[in-house]
């Protein structure tokens, strides 16, 4: 029976996870509105948000501004901001002066009085309010959890990756464009505390009233979903890491009646940040600490912030999503969602489709943390155990410009991937060295497929364009076709794209060696034909004999 009860949570995970990352085959005006950089969004550039929220539980309901600040880079006079019904606009105005503007869905098209001289800093001043969209299942369908904890105190939280940060406060909603710094606050009845991104600055009283300010302040560059809000009856406990930079402040803000609990629990957070700065490089967000925030959702990456829900148990909600043990040695949220703070938060796509540079990574990371603690085997017995996750239904990468993203393959069959190429690369020195590289070559930067595949055949000196090609844009598994009689071993590449030619280690026997495969038969000789063929498990690949 736990078998079968077990089989059908992971059949209901890979569900879920097509279901948010489906893609869909006709899109809508929105659609490119949502997910392209619009003549509207490019002249500008963001420097900084000073986000202010007031959140009144009992009515599920916020009220605030935003006020954006950005550099201009070419004269316009038309701006795209962007925030989600059932909010509303109550008001844009510049210098003082209210500003009209045109609206399409949840697109504002803004219209400027004030001259945009190239070079300029100015100030918009977004004010709105609403009832904001109620989170279904997060942190799949985003928008704002409004739960209440065991004691019937409210326990709050947004997440939005995917639908977009303009579900609950308006900004510019694309991920190209990164914040420079930012200010959180959040007023909250006083028996809550709000926490957010970065450091708290300050709290305040009012003199009149039941509600408490929060003011948050983000120090680095972050993207629109990594920022959050999360409101409960928190404890906070710290510790301080001695990491590759420094002291690191580890703050863990979790419910009152958790305290001990998460105390003990919490031990995989230093843990985690130990083999990533390894495998990595430095925590990219030192100057805004580390946090984990309890929330009444499974988790999230939010920068800084990265938000905790699996129930104080090892694995995914106490699985293992590897069916080999393995998985059950961490906190698959604690190491997956941190994760994230390299690849996702340091290193953020530009569009929507190339989410995999987020997941692909983050999912091989918890491979790295078994490989960091319990060697290399172990971390391999996991990542190839995650392959029974893999659909193979639809290609990687999604459609550009569209805010589309590919198959929810690109966790597992992402990681596999990336565990293949680290076969090819061969030297675990190098490997390091293209993981960390990659972290400062784009350090706090937004990027493209392309630019990642070009560092990495950079600095391995191979032509990867086909491997990704493969591995990326293609469905088809690569499949290792041969024949082995009177001593010699025949073989080729099928499934493939054109150019295909991956190097695979095999054993004939006992014997170890690299082959060359392509799409045309070649042959090797061998000792023996009695010896069987084994193909490297390493290697995300079938096999045919004939």
């Amino acid at each position: 029976m736990k078998r079968i009860l077990f089989i059908i949570f992971l059949l209901l995970v890979s569900i879920s996870e097509a279901q948010l990352l489906q893609n869909k085959t006709t899109f809508t005006k929105q659609d490119t509105l949502r997910g392209s950089i619009t003549p509207e969004r490019e002249w500008w550039d963001l420097s900084y948000y000073n986000l202010n929220i007031k959140v009144q539980p009992d009515k599920k309901y916020i009220s605030g501004y935003n006020i954006i600040r950005y550099k201009v880079l070419k004269s316009h006079n038309v701006i795209q901001i962007d925030l989600q019904e059932p909010l509303e606009i109550a008001a844009f105005t510049q210098d003082n002066e209210q500003l009209d503007y045109t609206k399409i869905g949840p697109v504002y098209f803004v219209i400027l009085k004030k001259k945009q001289v190239p070079g300029a800093y100015n100030e918009l001043y977004v004010q709105y309010s609403g009832s904001p969209k109620e989170a279904v299942r997060a942190p799949w369908d985003g928008g704002f959890s409004w739960k209440k904890d065991k004691n019937g105190k409210h326990f709050i939280a947004t997440s939005c990756q995917g639908l977009g940060a303009s579900v609950w406060w308006p900004n510019k909603d694309h991920m190209y464009d990164e914040v420079d710094s930012m200010r959180i606050a959040i007023d909250v009845p006083k028996d809550l505390i709000a926490v957010a991104n970065g450091r708290l600055r300050d709290t305040y009283d009012y003199e009149y009233g039941d509600y408490r300010l929060y003011e948050w302040y983000v120090d680095n560059p972050i993207n629109n979903y990594g920022v959050n809000v999360n409101i409960g009856d928190y404890v906070n406990f710290s510790e301080v890491y001695e990491g590759e930079k420094g002291q690191l402040d580890m703050d863990y803000w979790v419910l009152k009646d958790n305290l001990d609990k998460a105390k003990k629990h919490f031990k995989d957070a230093p843990k985690m940040m130990k083999a990533f700065e390894h495998w990595f490089g430095p925590y990219p967000f030192y100057e805004d600490s580390f946090k984990l925030v309890e929330v009444p959702y499974l988790g999230m990456e939010h920068q800084s912030s990265v938000t905790y829900g699996n129930q104080y148990k090892k694995g995914y909600l106490g699985s293992d999503l590897s069916r080999t043990g393995w998985g059950l040695k961490f906190d698959f949220i604690i190491i997956h969602e941190a994760g994230h703070e390299w690849f996702a938060n340091n290193i953020t796509y530009k569009d929507a489709a190339d989410m995999w540079i987020h997941e692909g990574f983050t999912a091989y990371s918890e491979n790295l943390f078994l490989d960091y603690y319990y060697g290399k085997e172990a971390a391999s017995d996991y990542v190839i155990g995650t392959r029974a996750n893999i659909q193979n239904d639809k290609p990687i990468i999604g459609q550009y410009d569209v805010n589309n993203e590919g198959s929810g393959d690109m966790y597992y069959k992402g990681a596999n991937m990336l565990h293949t190429l680290r076969q090819l690369v061969e030297n675990d020195d190098l490997w390091k060295q293209i993981l960390r590289g990659l972290n400062s070559e784009f350090y706090h930067q937004t990027v493209t497929t392309k630019q990642i595949e070009d560092y990495i055949s950079t600095i391995t000196k191979k032509d990867l364009s086909a491997f990704f090609n493969q591995y990326l844009r293609d469905t088809r598994i690569p499949t290792l076709e041969y024949s082995h009689q009177k001593r010699t071993l025949k073989y080729r590449w099928i499934n493939i794209v054109k150019n295909f030619d991956m190097p695979i280690k095999i054993k004939i026997g006992d014997d170890e060696k690299w082959i060359f495969p392509k799409s045309e038969w070649q042959t090797i000789e061998t000792s023996s034909s009695k010896k069987p063929i084994t193909i490297d498990r390493n290697f995300y690949v079938r096999s045919k004999e004939y």
